[in-house]
């Protein structure tokens, strides 16, 4: 039996992959597992290891430790290395290969829902891995202007050096409207709850040009990019989409099994 696990701080207990990839395992038939892990951030070293004496086949990682595990890896795919981020980890014997399939799988979500980037303004919210690999598929699909308002601006900067975009902050942003058509949030904040004031700068917003809204987050109640969504009347996209996937693209990467993406959305449905 292969094992796979879920690498994050307490919320691998939240996280809907182990479900996710048990319930897949078990509909095509792969003896294999998959398990959270609760990971001190100094304890990602030790972590690592534990994957390799514990020979555990592979990998996710989430929050908040997709750039930390990258000096830990043997190998990083491209694909990864551009970004700084890894969200999927292979052994092979004591080696460890770091991908990321955020990336591609933002990617397949674009083409699911028929929104071509193409030439067009995008808006990303946050700073962290999940908005390096939306910018840098964004670029890679040729997105006009990506402008990126992150809390910390040193990391934004790092994100325009390292993969492109145009940093901007929410000051800026209500002296000067975005003309953005996609706007995507990558920061765990979705309900009025997690940020007032964020709230509140959403929703003096116009986002008059804007044509689709992506939350990756997922199962928030009370969403308030949905409820902006709802407002504009354009179309807007919760987290489990990309989820579905990601996920789709680590399985090949662990397995060499392509599943269908409905599949992976038929079982989110039913956690």
């Amino acid at each position: 039996m292969k094992i796979f696990c879920i690498l994050s701080d307490e919320r691998a207990f939240q996280s809907k992959s182990p479900a996710l990839y048990n319930a897949v395992f078990k509909k095509i038939g792969i003896s294999a597992a998959y398990v959270p892990l609760k990971v001190m951030p100094d304890q990602i070293g030790p972590a690592m290891q534990g994957l390799r004496n514990l020979n555990f086949s592979g990998a996710n990682v989430t929050i908040p430790y997709k750039s930390l595990v990258i000096p830990h890896m043997n190998i990083l795919s491209e694909g990864a290395n551009i970004i700084g981020a890894v969200n999927t980890i292979i052994r092979n014997g004591d080696e460890l290969k770091g991908y990321n399939t955020n990336a591609i799988g933002f990617m397949d979500t674009l083409e699911e829902v028929g929104f071509d980037v193409t030439g067009k303004k995008a808006l990303i919210f946050g700073s962290g891995g999940g908005a390096r690999a939306v910018i840098f598929i964004l670029n890679w699909l040729r997105a006009d202007a990506i402008d990126i308002a992150g809390r910390t601006a040193t990391r934004v900067e790092d994100i325009v050096t390292g993969i492109g975009g145009s940093p901007t902050t929410l000051e800026h942003l209500d002296d000067t409207p975005s003309e953005a058509q996609i706007i995507v949030n990558t920061t765990p904040i979705s309900a009025p709850e997690d940020s007032p004031p964020f709230y509140e700068f959403i929703q003096r917003q116009s986002f008059k040009n804007c044509r689709l809204i992506v939350d990756l987050n997922y199962g928030r109640k009370n969403n308030f990019w949905e409820q902006k969504a709802r407002e504009l009347d354009i179309e807007f996209v919760d987290g489990l989409i990309p989820l579905a996937h990601s996920a789709r693209r680590t399985l090949i990467l662990w397995t060499r099994v392509d599943v269908p993406p409905v599949e992976f959305m038929n079982a989110l449905k039913k956690i």
